[in-house]
């Protein structure tokens, strides 16, 4: 059948279409010629239209003969395509011959759809983006039909402080039996792994690995980790190895009791306090504790001495939540240069976002622009905290010859009572400091006219002047939503 001999079955657009020109079928039928039986046979998609009914409904109605020709409307599926891959709604398991099925036979339904979950999209990110305080965990629980595993894994490490004192000590203890110091870390680490589980440590070709950084062969009981890591990450991996085979029980001991995890959010939260455990035994608490308060928190110093990454040091500053005994409290983001967020810590109090990435004029952005260099900043939020950033790249592994290199951004802050302890504030007047206000994201932040605003705060109704181009793309009124 050639393209000029398809059928055209378009009944709920042409009835949709004649009532928005507020048209009875009768009204209709009789200025197109026809029966309102026949009309009516065409709307329930029981007649198909022919070319000559296109062609008077597009004299009759300047009608765009492309909207009734369509199959199916591409964007109104693609709305629902997104509305139903949200965690919400797969457990409804909606196939996508359905969803194009209602995008087609009622396009005003499936619009409504969108509209609907649009709203639902701007109500729950106002509840769940901005904050990690208790009102927020709580509305996480009433709203957990549709949490992400690795949001349960964040507000399971928060309600915890980001503190494991068994785990601690538990990795502290076996530190200092196999003196984990300098230069010695290494050899120890692969000998004491072969001794105590018999299991082997191979550096591997990075072809053999095949983008795996590390991997377990269970039958020939051994580590294979990619020749790509830096020396700082294979220490981490066979360490990675030694706290899974020799710790599992204490660890599942610390999830067992946790109602906020999902069986998804089980095995992440494992892989965090695996990760956790192994940082604590490469960077014993009492040991890092007192070297970082004596070098004021310089990262590269600490990572030099302990043999650790920038990352793992950052991330290790954000656990020094012991009573008597504790660090500065930090907070800690990894962004990549699309501004997605693969990792945060919230101890400092620091507002970071679930959704919707975080504000442009927040250093750790800057980052990529000057690669492994330190960007300092003093922040101010919206309700008038202020925090000092310290921002960096990082990489982890080294990349070969024609592949893009792999770059994240860190960065870790404190309150700024706190920034005195810290090396990189040193020469700041932190008395009367002049911070850059941002917020946590667009869609959150009230502050007029930012030059960078890529959008209007859910919270205020935007304002369209076109005779009127401010600083910022968008205007919004003063007041909320329901005012």
């Amino acid at each position: 059948m050639s393209n000029g001999d398809r059928k055209i079955y378009a009944g709920p657009r042409l009835r949709l279409l004649r009532r928005n020109m507020g048209l009875t079928q009768s009204g209709m039928a009789q200025e197109m010629g026809v029966s309102a039986s026949y009309l009516n046979l065409i709307e329930r998609n029981q007649r198909p239209l022919t070319a000559q009914l296109l062609l008077k409904l597009a004299e009759t109605y300047d009608v765009d003969l492309r909207s009734l020709s369509k199959s199916y409307d591409s964007r109104v599926f693609a709305d629902l395509i997104e509305v139903f891959s949200d965690p919400l709604m797969r457990p409804f398991a909606v196939p996508k011959a359905e969803l194009q099925e209602v995008a087609n036979v009622s396009p005003a339904s499936a619009e409504a759809i969108a509209a609907l979950y649009s709203a639902f999209r701007k109500n729950r990110d106002q509840i769940l983006s901005s904050s990690s305080g208790k009102d927020i965990a709580q509305a996480v629980i009433a709203h957990q039909g549709y949490r992400l595993p690795m949001d349960e894994v964040h507000d399971f490490l928060h309600d915890a402080n980001n503190f494991f004192p068994l785990l601690d000590e538990a990795a502290e203890s076996l530190s200092t039996k196999l003196g984990l110091e300098g230069a010695k870390a290494y050899p120890r680490l692969v000998n004491y792994l072969k001794s105590k589980h018999d299991i082997g440590v191979t550096i591997m070709p990075s072809e053999v690995m095949m983008g795996s950084l590390r991997r377990y062969d269970r039958h020939r009981k051994r580590v294979m980790i990619s020749e790509l890591l830096h020396a700082p990450g294979r220490r981490f991996q066979i360490t990675y190895q030694i706290i899974a085979k020799e710790f599992s029980d204490l660890i599942d001991a610390e999830i067992a009791n946790s109602p906020m995890l999902s069986e998804d959010g089980r095995q992440l939260a494992r892989i965090a306090l695996i990760n956790y455990m192994a940082g604590a035994l490469l960077m014993p608490y009492e040991r890092f504790y007192n070297f970082v308060e004596k070098a004021a928190y310089d990262v590269e110093i600490a990572a030099s001495r302990f043999g650790t990454s920038f990352e793992q040091v950052c991330h290790r500053l954000t656990t020094l939540q012991k009573p008597r005994q504790c660090g500065v409290p930090f907070y800690m983001i990894r962004v990549d240069n699309a501004g997605n967020i693969s990792k945060r810590f919230t101890n400092a109090g620091f507002p970071i976002s679930r959704f919707g990435g975080s504000c442009p004029l927040w250093n750790v952005h800057n980052t990529f622009q000057t690669p492994c260099k330190f960007r300092v900043q003093v922040v101010e939020m919206p309700d008038g905290e202020r925090y000092l950033s310290v921002a960096r790249t990082v990489t982890r592994a080294h990349t070969p010859w024609g592949e893009p290199p792999v770059q994240r951004a860190i960065s870790i802050g404190c309150k700024l009572e706190f920034a005195h302890r810290l090396i990189y504030a040193r020469g700041m007047d932190l008395a009367s400091p002049v911070p850059t206000k941002i917020g946590v994201n667009c869609s959150l932040c009230e502050r007029p006219d930012c030059p960078q605003r890529a959008h209007p705060p859910v919270s205020r109704q935007m304002i369209v002047d076109e005779g009127k181009r401010g600083v910022s793309s968008f205007e919004f009124t003063d007041g909320t939503m329901d005012d």
